[in-house]
């Protein structure tokens, strides 16, 4: 005879496994279907002249985004190159040294700046930077995406280094070899992948931040030399179309999302794919 506790386990475990399997499919339609929709409004709108184009004037159709797409590019190549390396190594300090109330510190911050609403660090950009240049730049904006990179990419990156075996580093230490080399060629490499994901998941949600860049970068329907001078980005030319009374620029803002979309895709499949070639 089957004990009654013990029928009463497998239905909880049936009910439950049947839970977890419907929520996550549940999730996974939810994406589907965002990225079915967007797909679905914007490829129309999407052809040469809109990758390789200027915006046209106000109330004429056409036109494209070209200015944008390579603002954007460029907004996120600084932010990469001031918010990646110092949250890279900062997470590597913590993971390995930070063991002590000054890391604590380190953590805390990190959480409580990871906490600010986009919206406040722009001001804060606009305020340390826009004002006393007396000018919107890329600079400004690529700053202001920097510092809200720093914090995903340190935590990310203390985290995945935790998830490494202490195995290893013991093993390395007991052949003699120096601690700084066994963080930096066993640890780290074994870490890379999760690492790796961290910063693409950083990258990807400030790609999509559209209220730093109303105080720094600002707009510009013109090519953008340099990076002293305001430039376009596809979250704030989404933001204006979405807005606007033309239907033509409702059609070019799913054209904009649906390349915002493609251009984090591309850089995610990008980083795994050198990343496994490396590796």
């Amino acid at each position: 005879m089957i004990p009654r506790g013990y029928r009463r386990r497998k239905v909880v475990n049936a009910l439950m496994l049947s839970l977890t399997a419907l929520c996550s499919l549940l999730t996974m339609s939810i994406l589907l279907f965002i990225l079915g929709y967007i797909a679905y409004q914007g490829i129309t709108a999407i052809d040469w002249d809109f990758l390789t184009k200027l915006p046209k004037p106000v109330g004429e159709t056409g036109g494209g985004m070209a200015n944008a797409i390579v603002g954007t590019i460029k907004l996120l190549l600084l932010a990469s190159l001031i918010g990646v390396p110092i949250g890279f190594l900062g997470g590597v300090y913590l993971s390995e040294f930070g063991h002590n109330k000054f890391g604590f510190l380190v953590r805390y911050a990190a959480d409580l700046l990871n906490g600010i609403p986009s919206i406040v660090m722009g001001i804060f950009a606009y305020t340390i930077l826009v004002l006393p240049m007396r000018r919107f730049s890329t600079l400004a904006g690529g700053v202001a995406l920097g510092i809200m990179m720093i914090p995903i990419a340190l935590r990310s990156t203390e985290e995945f280094l935790k998830l490494v075996p202490a195995s290893l580093r013991e093993a390395s230490l007991a052949l003699g070899i120096p601690e700084w080399k066994t963080i930096v060629f066993i640890v780290i490499p074994a870490a890379m992948r999760g690492i790796l994901s961290g910063i693409t998941l950083d990258l990807s949600r400030v790609a999509g931040e559209t209220a730093p860049l109303l105080f720094t970068a600002f707009n510009n329907r013109f090519w953008s030399p340099g990076w002293l001078q305001p430039t376009a980005s596809l979250p704030v030319m989404i933001f204006t179309y979405a807005i606007s009374p033309y239907e033509d620029w409702h059609r070019q803002a799913w054209a904009s999302g649906l390349v915002l979309l493609m251009l984090v895709l591309i850089a995610n499949v990008s980083a795994r794919w050198i990343l496994r070639k490396q590796l």
